[in-house]
């Protein structure tokens, strides 16, 4: 990938996956959206004209079941569980101006089957009868090497269903020899590289063409295929095509904004490794599309240990950490910064993580009260009893940060705690709240020093937490005792 191109170009597009609605929101959609929300901030704030997309997944068998069991029509109990995604937005702070597509949307149907022409014109598409081992919980056929005591490992609750009837197609052993070929051309095109490693080694064992429909008669919520009112769309084949029908991509037309961002940034957790960076990009090719600019793969939260997940019912509710950290007295700006620094910093980048109430206070009060929120505090009193004033034109704009230009959001939030952690050490040291009893001048100069610190540790938040960054940025630019942010404030 030319990193350089995209980091340069006054265009950028990011989109999440799409999250299905067969359940509530939970913590690991959460991360997704917030890690993708910081890399969205930071292009904004370098002057990028940024596309972010996010939305829900509505088809698929998963869902229909779970509305059959409520007694509700598939598009109604859609709906419903629509709104709850769209309004984790607000809640966790998420840029305003996101785009929020739907699968069950009109112009992504559209898009869907101009899609499927486009590789059906390309010899792609073919129908066969097949029997094959299915995941519901993946919405994924699984071979047996990917069993584990016929179970599959990421779902182990769900029995494997074995499906036999006739349904279409795609070539995607077609496309092993042009997907290593495209890997070797995009060396970092997955990041990190250990998953990249992963899917070019799944490719290398050679590709089994997978199935793109289902019977209606069986399955009837989905895209209908057009010329075959006996079938719909397979959920992946759908789902897939929203990162490009959510620009205005329909081949009858065109659209400027596919155009002007697209190939986009995609961000996945690694269940979606297979479908984001090989059957995606398979799919692209065969539409005669650009592939995706890169791919980058997120772990997983776990839950004392345990895998987090719907279908085992262990899931953390963001909501519900909100409305218990505003029970614990935060305002709901510092509940949402609070959620947002525990995501960013202590669950790793690309590896999985563990998330409790206990290891949340934890961290919170050590990380934000006792730490951001009681060195912004003691600067700000120190400087504002000394008469120091900050002048604006020392508050800096946000420059380029070569761990966030490779997405690297965990060692930024590290690096600012470190300067955090040397800040206090340096009012330990040089302790200016005396020294400016008997030697002004040196007290003065070592809090304008812990005034600059403070500043680039303000500038650097904003895309992490962006309302706590405002805070210390409004309490530098006016500094006196009325104007010091009280932060975060020690939870039990």
């Amino acid at each position: 990938m030319n990193l350089l191109f995209m980091l340069s170009s006054d265009k950028f597009y990011i989109t999440t996956t799409l999250p299905y609605v067969n359940a509530d929101p939970h913590l690991g959609f959460a991360l997704e959206i917030v890690q993708a929300d910081v890399i969205a901030r930071y292009h904004k704030l370098l002057g990028k004209d940024v596309f972010f997309n996010t939305g829900t997944d509505e088809h698929g068998k998963k869902i229909y079941q779970r509305a059959v069991e409520q007694g509700m029509d598939p598009q109604e109990y859609c709906n419903e569980y629509a709104e709850k995604f769209k309004n984790l937005m607000p809640a966790l702070g998420i840029l305003e101006d996101i785009h929020f597509i739907r699968t069950t949307d009109e112009h992504h149907i559209r898009a869907c089957q101009e899609f499927w022409k486009a590789c059906e014109r390309n010899g792609d598409i073919y129908k066969q009868k097949y029997k094959v081992k299915y995941c519901v919980g993946c919405e994924l056929e699984k071979t047996e090497s990917e069993l584990e005591n016929a179970k599959c490992p990421i779902h182990p609750n769900l029995d494997i269903e074995l499906i036999e009837e006739e349904n279409y197609f795609f070539r995607f052993s077609n496309y092993q020899k042009p997907l290593l070929e495209f890997f070797k051309e995009r060396a970092d095109f997955v990041v990190p590289d250990f998953r990249f490693n992963e899917i070019k080694e799944f490719i290398s064992r050679g590709l089994q063409d997978f199935s793109i429909s289902r019977l209606k008669e069986k399955m009837p919520w989905g895209v209908p295929v057009l010329g075959d009112e006996t079938q719909v769309m397979y959920v992946w084949f759908d789902a897939l095509i929203n990162y490009i029908s959510t620009l205005g991509w329909d081949k009858t037309d065109g659209s400027q904004q596919f155009k002007d961002f697209w190939p986009g940034l995609q961000i996945a957790g690694k269940d979606n490794l297979r479908q984001q960076s090989a059957m995606w990009q398979a799919m692209l090719m065969s539409a005669g599309l650009p592939n995706s600019k890169q791919i980058i793969i997120h772990g997983f939260i776990t839950s004392g240990g345990q895998k987090m997940s719907k279908s085992l019912g262990n899931v953390a509710d963001p909501y519900a950490i909100i409305d218990q950290l505003k029970l614990k007295g935060l305002s709901g700006e510092q509940a949402i910064d609070a959620l947002r620094y525990y995501l960013l910093r202590e669950i790793p980048t690309f590896e999985d993580g563990d998330y409790t109430w206990e290891r949340f206070v934890e961290a919170y009060n050590a990380g934000l009260a006792n730490g951001l929120g009681n060195l912004t505090s003691r600067i700000l009193k120190m400087a504002a009893n000394a008469s120091i004033k900050n002048q604006a034109s020392n508050i800096k704009n946000l420059e380029r940060n070569k761990n966030l230009d490779l997405y690297q959001t965990q060692k930024v939030m590290d690096e600012i705690w470190r300067k955090i952690g040397e800040c206090d050490e340096y009012i330990q040291k040089t302790e200016p709240f005396k020294t400016i009893k008997i030697d002004e001048a040196k007290a003065k100069k070592d809090i304008e020093y812990l005034l600059k610190e403070l500043n680039e540790i303000a500038v650097i938040l904003q895309p992490f937490l962006p309302t706590t960054s405002e805070k210390i940025l409004n309490g530098l630019k006016s500094i006196s005792q009325d104007n010091i942010p009280r932060l975060f404030p020690r939870i039990v």
